[in-house]
């Protein structure tokens, strides 16, 4: 499914010599006749705006956030940016249409599935159920951040040669789960071990053998130090 059918939320980069633009009254009716609960959420009142130049992370802008934002400051895969957010934003799409980092993806929305899973300060979350204005500060590596110098991650490497993935659709959200596990000492090393660690992160197609199989050949280069 296209996430810009499923979520109607306005994403563009801070541009200070424009205002964004509010709802509609009409566009408010339509959105809020859903429910009570549709209001408090609705993601057609959310905004994210880059502040400063998308091109330079490091550039600053002097202007204020706009009316009803709060301005954030993420260090993404290594590098920092800074947002204007509307405090519904999910950092899900923070990511995806604030920083244009769409290797993380939407699937079921409610934390479900794990196709959006990422790391944040090392441990591995749902990024749908999180607002992005409670990770300000906060250091996250997404699936972009795997790959180091045109090297692939160990993780992607055992994937690839394991066939760990049909659709592909769900397999961002299987590394990043993958690398917490492999990371995580307090979890087994099995099969066993590793199915239950994984068992938030589904797979439509079923690949969940070759998953396990990766995940275990990729094992010794990520506790290796290597990866």
């Amino acid at each position: 499914m296209d996430d810009r059918e499923h979520l109607e939320a306005e994403v563009s980069y801070y541009d200070p010599t424009r205002q964004p633009a509010s709802p509609s009254r009409r566009h408010f009716l339509k959105t809020a006749g859903a429910s009570g609960l549709a209001v408090a959420a609705a993601p057609a009142l959310s905004s994210v705006s880059y502040a400063g130049s998308p091109d330079d992370p490091d550039t600053q802008t002097d202007a204020p956030p706009a009316e009803g934002a709060r301005r954030i400051t993420l260090t993404v895969n290594g590098r920092r940016h800074q947002l204007d957010v509307a405090p519904n934003v999910i950092l899900l799409d923070a990511l995806r249409h604030g920083l244009q980092l769409t290797g993380t993806k939407k699937g079921c929305d409610h934390g479900q599935c794990g196709a959006c899973t990422i790391l944040v300060n090392g441990t591995s979350i749902n990024s749908c159920l999180s607002l992005a204005v409670t990770h300000d500060g906060d250091e996250i590596t997404t699936v972009e951040g795997l790959e180091k110098g045109g090297q692939q991650h160990p993780l992607q490497q055992a994937f690839l040669e394991h066939d760990a993935y049909q659709c592909g659709y769900c397999t961002a959200g299987q590394m990043m789960s993958a690398l917490a596990v492999l990371q995580d000492d307090d979890i087994g090393t099995s099969d066993a071990d590793v199915r239950e660690a994984m068992s938030g992160n589904i797979c439509r197609c079923g690949a969940y053998k070759n998953i396990v199989a990766a995940i275990q050949s990729a094992r010794g280069a990520v506790q290796g130090g290597k990866a």
